[in-house]
């Protein structure tokens, strides 16, 4: 993967950073990209430690001006823009009958259109190289709903049918576009869930246990690699069995 550029959105914690950290082990140059500017910082110095180019970028994905200035300093910085990953999201869960407009604007606005800001940005970059990979975080969710999450269930919903369409549009230019859908992982998002909500989730999954992050990363990991070249337009589950 020698002079390969990832840029991972959402990435200074949780599955985005070890899908970074994967990616970097891999030898990726990486741009790590989110809002949280203070762990952009902290989480380019862990990057570089793995022996890897890294860059940061305080961004929000949900303004299209942020988005093409990311990727302008990705390709100014470190050349190329070969892998994109869209796992910037959010949850403002609650029932929908309860639910603020305001938090249904803001999970949609996050997650589904800063999905669409992303891939439009990279396509640019990558229909010029005629190569590319596209990764979107999605989620099991998005496949089968779920109580209190009806912002979340649509906004990844969305993610899988952009998926879709981005991967018939770019496929003649040597583009591929895959989405992965996770379950039940442990990440910060998930720890503030009651004992009763977790246990409700694995009693679920025939695997009887959560996912870890790094479970996301190997598969993106695959999906970004050569060997996955013949893949396009696939949302691979991420859930120990849970929706299958």
């Amino acid at each position: 993967m020698e002079n390969k550029v990832a840029l991972v959105t959402g990435s200074a914690r949780g599955i985005g950073k070890a899908i970074a950290e994967k990616l970097a082990r891999n030898g990726y140059s990486l741009v790590i990209c989110d809002i949280r500017e203070d762990e952009v910082i902290s989480t380019v110095k862990e990057i570089k430690l793995l022996g890897t180019s890294a860059i940061g970028v305080k961004v929000d994905v949900t303004k299209a001006d942020e988005v093409d200035n990311l990727f302008e300093q990705a390709k100014n910085s470190l050349g190329s823009i070969d892998v994109l990953v869209n796992n910037a999201g959010i949850t403002r869960d609650t029932l929908l009958v309860r639910m603020p407009e305001s938090d249904w604007d803001a999970v949609i606005a996050v997650n589904l259109k800063g999905t669409f800001n992303c891939t439009k940005a990279a396509a640019k970059y990558m229909m010029k190289q005629r190569r590319g990979k596209i990764i979107n975080i999605a989620s099991v969710v998005g496949i089968i709903g779920n109580v209190g999450q009806a912002n979340y269930s649509a906004s990844k919903g969305g993610v899988i049918s952009l998926t879709k369409s981005a991967a018939k549009e770019l496929a003649p230019r040597g583009i591929t576009v895959n989405a992965v859908a996770p379950g039940y992982i442990e990440t910060e998002m998930t720890k503030v869930l009651s004992e009763e909500t977790k246990q409700a989730f694995l009693n679920l999954i025939p695997l009887k246990r959560a996912g870890l992050p790094a479970d996301v990363a190997n598969v993106v990991a695959f999906l970004v690699s050569p060997d996955a070249d013949y893949i396009t337009g696939q949302v691979i589950n991420i859930d120990g069995g849970m929706i299958m």
